[in-house]
C-alpha cells in the first residue's frame, strides 16, 4: 500500500500543475499601464512556489516509497541533528523564497505605492459602503468640497456629507453611482470607507485595494483600452456583499467630457 500511496501522490502533484504550466485558466485582459509588471511577477510567483511543491511532493513520495513497507524490526534511525536542524532548514529554505518573491515583485510594488501620479492626473474619489461604491469627481473650479460625516443621508442621496449650503467648493462636485475615466489618462483615486472594510478589485486593471475605515488612502493607474468593466468588493463585509459591485466605464476623452456633462446635469 505504501508503494502505491506513493505512486498517487506523484500522479496528483503533475496533474495539479499541468493545466498551470498549460495556461489552461489565461489571466484576463490587461487594460493598464502597469499590469505586465504584475503578470510578471504573478508567473515568477508561481513558477517559484510550484518548483517548490513539486520538490516538496516528491521528496515525500520517495520517502513513501522507501520506508512505507518495511518489515524488519531493526533500529530507526534519527536525523542527524534531530528535528532543529529540519526545523532551521525550512526556516532558511522559505524565508530565501519570500525574499526573492519581494526582490523580484520590488518595481511592480513601487510604481503603485511609492511613486506619486503625475500633476495632470484626473482626481476622482471614491467611497465605499455597505453595499454599494459611489464616486465624485470635482466641477468646473476643479476643487473637491469637505465631507461632514454628520450630513450623510442615503434617502436624499447625500452619500458623501456634503455641504453646499455653506461649502462653495462642493457646489459643482458631481456624484455617481458608476466610475467613468478617459482612455488613457492617470487617475488618481482618494478612497474611504464609510462603515467596515471593503474592497476595491477591477481584474483588468490589476488593482486591488482595500478601503480600510479611518484611512485615507489612495491608489493610481491608467487604463488603455475602451470597455465597460466590473468592479467588486472583495473584502466580506455583510450580508449583501456577494451583490456590492459597480462599473467602470473607460471612453474616450470627447466621450468622457458628454459623460461627465450629462452627470452634471442630473446632480
Amino acid at each position: 500500500m505504501g508503494k502505491l500511496f506513493a505512486v498517487i501522490v506523484v500522479l496528483i502533484a503533475i496533474g495539479s500543475a499541468i493545466p498551470i504550466v498549460m495556461h489552461w485558466y489565461p489571466m484576463a485582459e490587461d487594460i493598464s499601464t502597469h499590469g505586465h509588471l504584475i503578470d510578471e511577477q504573478m508567473a515568477d510567483t508561481m513558477a517559484e512556489a510550484g518548483f517548490a511543491f513539486l520538490a516538496a511532493q516528491f521528496v515525500l513520495a520517495f520517502f513513501v516509497f522507501r520506508f512505507a513497507d518495511r518489515k524488519d524490526a531493526g533500529k530507526i534511525r534519527t536525523f542527524p541533528g534531530g528535528a532543529k536542524v529540519m526545523v532551521a532548514a525550512a526556516v532558511i529554505f522559505v524565508g530565501t523564497e519570500v525574499l526573492a518573491l519581494g526582490i523580484l515583485g520590488q518595481r511592480a510594488w513601487a510604481g503603485q505605492y511609492f511613486t506619486p501620479p503625475p500633476a495632470d492626473a484626473l482626481t476622482i474619489q471614491s467611497q465605499a459602503g455597505q453595499f454599494a461604491f459611489y464616486f465624485r469627481y470635482p466641477g468646473p473650479d476643479g476643487k473637491l468640497g469637505a465631507q461632514h460625516p454628520d450630513k450623510i443621508d442615503e434617502g436624499a442621496q447625500n452619500f458623501f456629507g456634503l455641504d453646499p449650503q455653506n461649502d462653495v467648493e462642493s457646489r459643482d462636485d458631481i456624484v455617481t453611482a458608476e466610475l467613468g475615466i478617459p482612455v488613457n489618462k492617470e487617475i488618481r483615486l482618494l478612497m474611504h470607507s464609510k462603515d467596515v472594510g471593503h474592497s476595491f478589485y477591477v481584474r483588468e486593471l490589476r488593482v486591488q485595494q482595500d478601503y480600510v475605515p479611518g484611512l485615507d488612502l489612495m491608489v493610481h493607474f491608467t487604463a488603455t483600452k475602451p470597455g465597460r468593466y466590473e468592479i467588486v468588493c472583495t473584502q466580506l463585509c455583510g450580508l449583501g456583499h456577494y451583490n456590492m459591485k459597480a462599473y467602470l466605464n473607460v471612453m474616450s476623452q470627447s466621450d468622457f467630457d458628454a459623460w461627465l456633462k450629462e452627470k452634471a446635469s442630473q446632480q
